[in-house]
């Protein structure tokens, strides 16, 4: 970590929300809130498809590790999040921030896989239906969700090897709430042009590749629900995807607003709220989404209510 007029980087300062910290009380509060939400939803979730036996198929089978990575992903950034906001010592040690980058980036990368293997089974169960059941059999869906997590797992260690093998002669406060690609780079003083390129072309090809899977997988499931005769068959064939295309929407749009919007000196701040929105709000909206308009998971909800009121 030493190189020339670099020192040795023995922790980061993260500076949060900057001019909003008069309102920390309120920003504590609402976070607070927002992530115990998330917790609670995601855990029950959880628990609510494995106790019901009407939960026992492939899309329920991704549904719960998705809310596995939410757990995991928004746990990454929140908690040293709340506590710096209410804290005056807001440091972040080197390790600490190289793991809580290592577990943002795996499950960040993981929730994309996981969305495009909830995509191919939603184009299976509508365009193969009768080859479901050997299709995606549970060998098969064990495979991918496993995939999905080895991938983000290798992901998230290129970035964080490449990252963090950075030089750093600059300022070591950290524009950001917690330890992101382009607030880190900013403060390094190596030459970061080849490292620039190689993120670019892993974050390239897996988001190429996941969306890729979700829009070709959605051609076909569209194209064969416009075969279908009946206007109450096409609705119903539809509202078997509608949750999974909400949550695959939001997703992927706040992270191509994240990504893609241009450099300036309101995109640091623009990029904290869309990290809030990403990492925080997400993973409490889907549990809401998958449960609210899916009538397995409300009917779960209902005899379970039943069995203790």
């Amino acid at each position: 970590m030493t190189n020339g007029n670099s020192t040795e980087v023995t922790e980061f300062i993260l500076l949060g929300f900057g001019a909003l910290q008069r309102f920390q009380n309120v920003l504590f509060i609402v976070f607070l809130l927002i992530y115990m939400t998330s917790m609670v939803g995601n855990i029950g979730m959880i628990l609510l498809i494995k106790a019901d036996p009407r939960l026992q198929t492939p899309m329920y089978f991704f549904l719960q590790h998705l809310a596995f990575v939410d757990i995991c992903y928004t746990s990454a950034t929140t908690p040293k999040m709340l506590q710096n906001i209410i804290s005056e010592n807001k440091s972040i040690s080197f390790v600490g921030c190289v793991m809580q980058f290592w577990v943002y980036g795996t499950f960040g990368t993981t929730d994309c896989y996981l969305l495009a293997a909830m995509a191919v089974d939603r184009y299976v169960a509508i365009c193969k239906p009768l080859h479901y059941s050997t299709t995606m059999s549970h060998t098969v869906c064990i495979l991918l969700v496993a995939g999905s997590y080895i991938i983000g797992s290798i992901n998230s260690s290129v970035h964080a090897g490449l990252m963090f093998s950075l030089s750093f002669c600059k300022s070591h406060t950290i524009n950001h709430f917690f330890c992101d690609t382009a607030p880190i780079l900013v403060l390094s003083c190596s030459d970061i042009g080849r490292k620039i390129i190689l993120l670019g072309v892993f974050v390239g090809f897996n988001v190429t590749f996941t969306v890729s899977v979700v829009i070709f997988s959605y051609i076909y499931i569209l194209a064969s629900i416009l075969k279908v005769p009946s206007t109450a068959g096409r609705k119903k064939a539809f509202f078997t995807c509608g949750s999974h295309l909400t949550a695959v929407t939001i997703f992927y749009g706040t992270l191509f607003y994240i990504y893609l919007q241009p450099h300036s000196n309101n995109s640091q701040e623009n990029m904290k709220f869309s990290s809030i929105f990403s990492g925080i709000v997400i993973p409490t909206l889907n549990p809401l989404i998958y449960s609210l308009r899916n009538k397995e998971v409300k009917e779960a909800l209902k005899a379970i209510g039943k069995n203790f009121f």
